[in-house]
């Protein structure tokens, strides 16, 4: 990992140059308290040698403002409204400039890098896009909805039944985790990580014990990162599963709809199995896994995942090669391949857009890139890509779960940590979630304390992409739209 210093007014250009360069990609962008100085810093990933770089600029004294980089890497977008939200500094040119997370009851001085000598922007009234024109209309839904799912505002503008532009407000679910990572022990640190998200809580735990580990340059032992990736797999199982159930729903094709649940339930009782807890809570940490397998779990999940396999692939066809269910599924919620790649999509999301990229070929997490299955791909960017892409991911989830539990390392599970984290270290954990890239990004002071966290869900890349591939479809197929892209409010939110 290396650090560079541009003048501020040349960080948006130097910061763009570096991610569009082959094999490289934006990461994360944030702000973070430098000796008593702000600086705006950049993460960018290097695919061609699996590592991450950070660029670094400081903030001039008395200045609240950087120029945006949103104007030459779409994919920043959402980032730079968080700086503003959470710190207070402005990204100058941003081409929608608002606030994302807080909402008018939260306090205006909430600026936990606030320091002497840099002043804060204040917060501006939320202004929603208005679409204009002859037979124009709104439809506000949410931020409370209908069954369990999580808060969420959505405003359509209509054009008698088709979505000219939805505006997708969120914010709802910020928790204040970030910070909270920064004030807890951080020996206990990775029970706050593992909630970020609570149905990604293996791909959580698992990005935060890169992270530490990269921190205290140490590795996991190889039953361990085996066991991990066994976790990791299975999360991703039980959510495809569960969405091509989910899709089914969606649609009113209710054989789908009633044959998928059950499976999400015996693949979430492979996971009890595994680590003790259907969420797989409490199980990954730094150092290695909280538990060893014995033969006996070993063989019972084998035997189970044999029976699974077998019933998923007769059920997926009835879904897949259904007719009716591909009429209902094909053109809806169309993501072009461009889009995609301009605001740095990420998981089936951009893979069912043309995408290539899978965190697991490139960045070291579990047995990753070494097992790395080829990437499931296709190119409709529609909710059939979405769904094609899941049930193609499932088989190589099966096949990578069955192998590792064939070859199962001989090591003990878990290492001894240090008893206080290195000063002035960063540690970067990237993981390919059931969702896509899952990045966290964890630095120290001078004192070996967390004075920094940072998150990036895959969810923060692909709201975007929700908000743009519903555009010129129908209102009522949103909620297929939605479903097929299966986003996080709690993860984007933090």
């Amino acid at each position: 990992m290396s650090d560079n210093a541009p003048a501020i007014n040349n960080f948006a250009s130097e910061v763009a140059r570096q991610a569009k360069q082959p094999g490289w990609r934006f990461g994360h962008l944030t702000a973070r308290n430098i000796d008593n100085t702000v600086a705006i810093e950049a993460l960018l990933l290097d695919t061609n040698t699996g590592s991450s770089h950070i660029i670094s600029s400081p903030l001039a004294e008395g200045t609240a403002c950087y120029p945006s980089l949103s104007p030459l890497l779409p994919a920043a977008h959402h980032a730079e409204r968080v700086v503003g939200d959470m710190f207070g500094f402005k990204a100058s040119g941003h081409p929608r400039w608002k606030s994302l997370l807080l909402h008018e009851a939260w306090p205006a001085d909430l600026f936990p890098l606030a320091i002497a000598g840099h002043p804060t922007t204040p917060r501006e009234p939320y202004q929603f896009l208005e679409v204009h024109g002859e037979g124009i209309h709104e439809i506000p839904v949410g931020p409370i909805h209908a069954g369990i799912i999580e808060p969420g505002h959505f405003r359509f503008s209509c054009l008698g039944e088709v979505i000219t532009n939805v505006e997708i407000r969120l914010g709802y679910q910020h928790r204040g985790v970030e910070k909270l990572l920064t004030t807890v022990p951080w020996q206990r640190a990775r029970f706050i990580a593992e909630s970020a998200s609570s149905d990604t809580a293996a791909g959580n735990a698992l990005a935060h014990a890169v992270a530490m580990e990269q921190l205290m340059q140490l590795t996991a032992p190889p039953r361990a990162q085996a066991l991990r990736t066994i976790a990791l797999e299975l999360e991703r199982l039980a959510n495809h599963i569960g969405d091509i159930g989910s899709i089914s729903g969606d649609i009113g094709y209710s054989v789908g709809a009633s044959l998928f649940p059950p499976l999400r339930g015996a693949t979430l009782a492979l996971a009890m199995l595994l680590t003790g807890n259907r969420r797989q809570r409490y199980y990954i940490l730094p150092g290695g896994v909280a538990r060893d397998l014995s033969d006996a779990q070993r063989s019972a999940i084998r035997a189970v995942l044999a029976e699974l396999a077998a019933t998923v692939r007769k059920h997926i066809p009835l879904v897949l090669e259904n007719p009716a269910v591909l009429e209902r599924m094909e053109g809806t919620g169309r993501l072009t391949s461009g889009l995609a790649a301009d605001f740095g999509m990420v998981g089936p999301a951009a893979r069912a857009s043309g995408s290539s990229y899978d965190a697991r070929r490139y960045f070291a997490h579990g047995m990753y890139p070494a097992l790395a299955p080829k990437p499931a791909r296709r190119e409709g960017g529609d909710a059939l890509a979405r769904t094609q892409i899941r049930a193609d991911e499932i088989e190589s989830s099966i096949a990578i779960i069955d192998g590792l539990l064939d070859t199962l390392p001989d090591s003990p599970v878990r290492v001894a940590l240090p008893d206080n984290l290195p000063a002035g270290a960063v540690g970067v954990g990237i993981v390919e979630a059931w969702r896509g890239e899952l990045i966290h990004w964890v630095t120290t002071d001078e004192a070996g304390a967390i004075t920094r966290y940072a998150i990036k869900d895959p969810s923060f890349n692909n709201w975007t992409g929700l908000g743009i591939a519903v555009r010129g479809n129908l209102v009522a197929d949103f909620p297929l739209c939605n479903k097929s892209f299966n986003l996080s409010y709690s993860g984007h939110d933090l």
